[in-house]
């Protein structure tokens, strides 16, 4: 899944089907999100053939690391996740990855970073093109943007561009502030606000299902359609993330982003093109159609310890990292309305947790029941309205 979206990533650099040499720099590269997702993506896209020896990865963080150990690290990391081809896998460790430590994250050490990328281009020939990934929490955001934009990043031969995943920002004014700052020395065509679960291929291919088939595009809407339910369920807890868990709880991590970016695909009118710029046109308007949320529509939980099998499970208060009288919510239900020509009087239902029963990612269209009960003899609620149900995971 990662290695597709980063492939739509890579899709804005490629000419003639193969992507242009550049350096891909990972800020908070010793991180899970870079062991466990990005340099998975970024080695099958060189598995594929879409990355060849002139796309280099460079690894930036505070830990003091020399490039030996982050390669070794690097490469465990790989094997873990199930890269098998060992003389590949370790060319590609010891040919395109490297490492450059922040230390303090000082000005002084964003423009070391920024000469060390200077450097590795010379010796590479590459034309000066570069992918600044911020792999790291959100309080840690606007001190990089500003050090990077600093350190000059952005001044060489080639394009540049910086992802940023989510959250952005904490609320409407942080968002707000940090839009600021990353316009102050990036152009809006150079930014990318990365929210992974659009990079899934079902979701992708949920436009193609809605809009290459007038079959179900004609059953859209309100006269058929009695309600949507999206739900994100996680089987585990908040594992070793309760530091970062607890100042965003479910709402802020899930439902604000995932959760609402999967409503607006099913919600959205035709785009005039299958361009981004015409799609989010498209979900901004859905967006806009929200009506007031009410508390009595809304509904938060969070999961207590229990025993499986005598094995003990511990709650989200007694997780590393959660203070005992935490009230953060690991559990969010909701129900919201649409209020537009389509969409009128159809509840979508939004949910996601941890610790649920099972690991599921899954949208529900509930269709409306047949006007007459033409089989009445049967046993009450023995005939359901059709349900059309997509899978995005597992």
């Amino acid at each position: 899944m990662t290695g597709l979206w980063l492939f739509l990533l890579m899709g804005v650099l490629m000419s003639d089907q193969s992507v242009a040499p550049h350096v891909f720099i990972i800020l908070g590269a010793t991180g899970d999100l870079t062991r466990r997702k990005l340099l998975p993506a970024l080695y099958r896209l060189r598995s594929q053939g879409v990355l060849g020896d002139d796309a280099l990865v460079v690894g930036a963080a505070l830990p003091e690391m020399d490039l030996k150990e982050f390669r070794a690290w690097a490469y465990e990391a790989l094997q873990a996740v199930g890269s098998h081809d060992d003389k590949e896998l370790r060319h590609w460790c010891d040919t395109c990855l490297y490492y450059q430590s922040l230390k303090q994250g000082s000005t002084k050490d964003y423009e070391t970073l920024v000469e060390y990328i200077g450097t590795l281009e010379r010796q590479h020939h590459l034309p000066g093109n570069r992918v600044l990934y911020l792999a790291l929490p959100p309080t840690s955001l606007p001190g990089t943007i500003e050090g990077l934009g600093e350190a000059g990043v952005t001044r060489s031969h080639g394009w540049a561009r910086i992802v940023v995943e989510k959250p952005f920002g904490h609320d409407f004014p942080s968002a707000r502030m940090l839009n600021t700052l990353l316009h102050r020395y990036f152009d809006e065509s150079q930014v990318y606000r990365i929210d992974h679960y659009l990079g899934k291929e079902t979701v992708q291919n949920m436009l193609a299902f809605r809009f290459a088939n007038p079959i179900f595009e004609s059953l859209w809407n309100r006269d058929k359609v009695e309600s949507v339910q999206i739900t994100v369920a996680e089987d585990l807890g908040v594992e070793h993330r309760g530091a970062y868990y607890q100042g965003s709880g479910a709402f802020r991590d899930m439902v604000q982003n995932h959760l609402t970016q999967l409503m607006t695909v099913v919600a959205m009118e035709v785009p005039v093109a299958f361009e981004a710029d015409a799609i989010r046109n498209e979900k901004l308007k859905a967006l806009h159609s929200i009506t007031p949320i009410s508390a009595e529509d809304v509904i938060f939980g969070q999961y207590t310890s229990w025993q499986i099998k005598g094995h003990a499970i511990p709650g989200y208060r007694e997780e590393a990292g959660v203070p005992a009288d935490s009230t953060t919510e690991t559990y969010v239900a909701m129900k919201m309305e649409i209020h537009n020509w389509r969409w009128q009087g159809v509840p979508f239902y939004l949910r996601t947790g941890k610790r649920l029963p099972r690991k599921l990612t899954q949208i529900a269209v509930i269709f409306r029941e047949a006007p007459t009960h033409l089989f009445r003899s049967l046993a009450p609620g023995s005939i359901r309205p059709n349900m059309l149900l997509i899978t995005l995971q597992p």
